[in-house]
């Protein structure tokens, strides 16, 4: 395949006019001026790249695909919408429900540009990791992880166990499916529902298998508190205890944080991922400008759709707001949080996130070819004196108008070549309320 008269994101977050990416199987192999390509590839394929900008495929690097059918469900709730709401849907799924949840939360992603994800687990993973095969998608999926937990239904607690063997199961069954494309990855949910064994344990496992491991981690001062309580140590400091901190660790929201804890993770390499929104809505505001200081990798999750959506574009424009508003105003410092940070922060941020900085982020010779085009040639984006803020500000799900993923076209001019969208819309809508029934919510 080749890519022609395209404007081009650089790894350096530059804009290059007027380039072609030649792409032989699931790699990119070529970048350069059409003319150039041309006298060494001959292409099956030419895709116009005129009033286009190509750029990585955006990276969610925290998601629930289970809780698709929870959309605009837990906006103006009350505390604890996890535990009331949440925990007990997912418990309520069946397979069935979690393959089409996983199918039109694919679609989602692919229409906003959204290339590869972390999923932090449900009950039937299996079904999720099926669906995403179909799309064409790149996933690091995990099982939920629960075995305690007072304030949670036994439905969705399993003993030690049976949580690992089941997550072996997966591994042994679906990593490395889909062309490479798929990871497995072991999980915990979160401090306050998985047992000091469950979490040695399950960090023990991913170590093993040389794979990642994914949980929440300081999301409220509650987590905090029953840390305090529980353990005489916050968050960070118990998990370092049980020797879980390590390069392969994901973890979510990452709100509640002492300058102790940042030192710590930041030692560790740990991965933090931001949930901007769902922070927003219920957390509070992260110390991202300090994690910036200190190098941290630092990726972006929608958090689900139950709230929201899954655009990382709406994300990341919240969450500029946000840490202006936060951060930057009090001290009257508007580049608290600047655009190319945050450009970063869904493609290269979200591939350290992944593990897989090395193959995906950036669109460079060797890379895959996850790549997206944006149709710049409108008048909400162009012109502009600088297409980076413009990005950042006016950009949105439906100015993606082609992916390519590890090489192949999944969506052109807006149309699905891997899913049946009309087929997906109606069966969403027909599970929708049967398992809101099931759930009792």
């Amino acid at each position: 395949m080749m890519i022609k008269n395209c404007s081009l994101l650089t790894p350096d977050f530059e804009i290059a006019q007027n380039q072609a990416i030649a792409i032989l199987d699931s790699k990119i192999v070529a970048i350069g001026s059409y003319s150039e390509l041309q006298q060494t590839y001959a292409a099956d394929s030419v895709l116009d790249g005129k009033g286009k900008l190509c750029m990585p495929g955006l990276v969610d690097a925290h998601t629930h695909t289970c809780q698709q059918l929870l959309k605009g469900r837990t906006a103006d709730e009350l505390p604890m919408i996890w535990s009331r709401i949440l925990v007990p849907y997912e418990g309520n799924m069946d397979e069935q429900d979690s393959y089409v949840s996983a199918q039109l939360s694919c679609l989602e992603m692919i229409k906003s540009g959204t290339t590869a994800y972390a999923d932090a687990g449900g009950v039937h993973m299996h079904k999720v990791i099926e669906a995403t095969i179909e799309s064409g998608m790149r996933a690091a999926i995990t099982r939920s992880a629960i075995d305690i937990g007072d304030f949670l239904p036994d439905t969705m607690k399993q003993p030690l166990e049976a949580i690992l063997d089941n997550n072996e199961w997966m591994y042994k069954n679906y990593h490395g499916k889909g062309d490479g494309r798929i990871q497995v990855w072991f999980g915990i949910r979160q401090v306050m529902s998985c047992s000091p064994e469950l979490i040695t344990a399950a960090a023990q496992k991913a170590r093993e298998y040389h794979t990642g491991l994914h949980m929440h981690l300081a999301e409220h001062r509650d987590e905090v508190r029953y840390c305090l309580e529980k353990f005489k140590q916050r968050p960070v400091e118990y998990l370092e205890s049980l020797g879980v901190l390590g390069p392969n660790l994901l973890t979510a929201h990452n709100v509640v944080y002492s300058e102790q804890e940042l030192e710590i993770l930041r030692e560790r390499q740990v991965k933090i991922v931001h949930c901007p929104r769902a922070n927003f809505n219920s957390h509070g505001f992260p110390k991202t400008p300090r994690m910036m200081q200190m190098g941290m990798s630092i990726g972006i999750g929608s958090d689900g759709a139950a709230g929201s959506n899954l655009s990382l574009w709406d994300e990341i424009r919240v969450f500029r707001s946000g840490m202006h508003a936060f951060w930057g105003l009090p001290v009257f410092d508007p580049l608290v949080m600047p655009a190319k940070d945050l450009l970063r922060m869904i493609t290269t941020g979200g591939a350290q996130a992944l593990q897989k900085e090395q193959e995906i982020g950036t669109i460079e010779v060797g890379k895959k070819a996850d790549v997206i085009l944006v149709n710049i040639d409108q008048p909400h984006i162009m012109p502009t004196r600088n297409l980076l803020n413009t990005l950042i500000e006016s950009v949105t799900s439906k100015d993606v108008e082609d992916v390519i993923i590890d090489g192949k076209l999944v969506m052109k001019n807006r149309e699905m070549l891997t899913l049946d969208e009309e087929r997906i819309m109606y069966e969403s809508a027909a599970r929708m309320e049967s398992i809101l029934q099931k759930a009792g919510i």
